[in-house]
């Protein structure tokens, strides 16, 4: 496993460049979750090498971080790195209405982006309590939102550091102007923001300022929800409430293209002994800027596969050749 630091050279915070997801986990949009498997697919990820966990407490509505307080209960404290976020409620309507959901049980939900001081406290105390923890290595917003200025949000949490709950700042979907201003009232050490082979868009302006100021990108669905795995055909039936049927790149015309693409580069994959996904995984943490890729996992086979992407290489002339396929590629989506 390689190990990438975020912050600055006085204090920073040592992640594993292969980083466990842990939305599945929760079940919450996926179809559900096998508890036993989920808590064994991050103890088989961290014998794995893989020390960094990524969850929130919308995961599910709060199971993903009990599962995640679980898996580690045996771990010393110090060896594994807690990554959680705030500022998603689905028990008070209150800042930006987010969406329609259903929790695990069926049950309608509403959920709100709000990231009000008051909130920010009371979600980091009932995710330390899910955690069965002290402190969280990295507090990050999970999305912004209207109604509250980020002033005040980032202060909470400037506040929560000072208090010893909170390690570091990170944000997630921030533009540069919002991490321009985040940045003023607390240390902003990183930005979690979706990118993948097939979803590219911040290499315009988030790289490059990231790269800039030293924050580190933390690439959540790099496997693009699975997709890039190979896994998933054109006819492909996807579970009651699993969120990717309805999504653009899981339409059958764009399946097509996607799976022709993939077909082309296995032999890379082959020639390595290495699945589709540990190649999309190597690839997207070789790209610039990009410090750590999350990969989810349902169970402990699952993990261990995206643990053992790093022990693949690959040369600059591969990456190169890649990157022109994936031109082709997206200019046909």
């Amino acid at each position: 496993m390689l190990y990438r630091k975020i912050g600055t050279q006085k204090e920073s915070l040592e992640l594993s460049v292969i980083t466990f997801g842990a939305w599945a986990a929760g079940g919450w949009m996926w179809g559900g979750t096998e508890r036993k498997e989920a808590v064994e697919a991050i103890q088989k990820s961290f014998d794995a090498g893989v020390t960094s966990i990524d969850t929130a407490p919308i995961y599910g509505q709060g199971l993903s971080e009990e599962i995640v307080g679980e898996a580690i209960a045996g771990i010393p404290r110090d060896k594994v790195q807690i990554l959680t976020k705030f500022g998603m409620r689905w028990d008070l309507q209150k800042g930006d209405f987010g969406m329609h959901s259903k929790n695990n049980e069926g049950q309608d939900i509403d959920i709100y982006k709000y990231a009000g001081k008051e909130s920010i406290i009371k979600e980091c105390e009932d995710s330390l309590r899910r955690l069965k923890t002290d402190y969280i290595d990295l507090y990050q917003i999970h999305w912004p939102e209207s109604t509250t200025p980020i002033q005040e949000t980032m202060e909470a949490v400037a506040q929560l550091i000072q208090q010893g709950k909170v390690r570091f700042a990170g944000v997630c979907n921030y533009n540069v102007e919002q991490l321009t201003e985040a940045s003023k009232y607390v240390d902003i050490v990183s930005n979690q923001v979706p990118y993948s082979m097939l979803k590219r868009d911040i290499e315009a302006e988030t790289v490059p300022y990231c790269l800039e100021t030293n924050k580190g990108i933390l690439a959540y669905s790099p496997m693009e929800r699975g997709l890039l795995t190979g896994k998933i055909k054109p006819g492909h039936a996807f579970e009651e409430n699993d969120h990717r049927a309805n999504l653009p790149f899981f339409q059958e015309q764009n399946l097509l293209k996607i799976n022709e693409f993939l077909d082309s580069i296995r032999p890379i994959a082959e020639e390595k002994k290495a699945s589709l996904g540990q190649l999309v995984l190597r690839w997207t943490i070789e790209q610039p800027g990009i410090t750590i890729a999350l990969a989810g996992a349902r169970n402990a086979q699952q993990a261990v596969q995206n643990a053992a992407a790093m022990d693949i290489n690959l040369s600059t002339e591969e990456i190169q050749g890649l990157n022109a396929q994936l031109s082709d590629l997206l200019a046909r989506l």
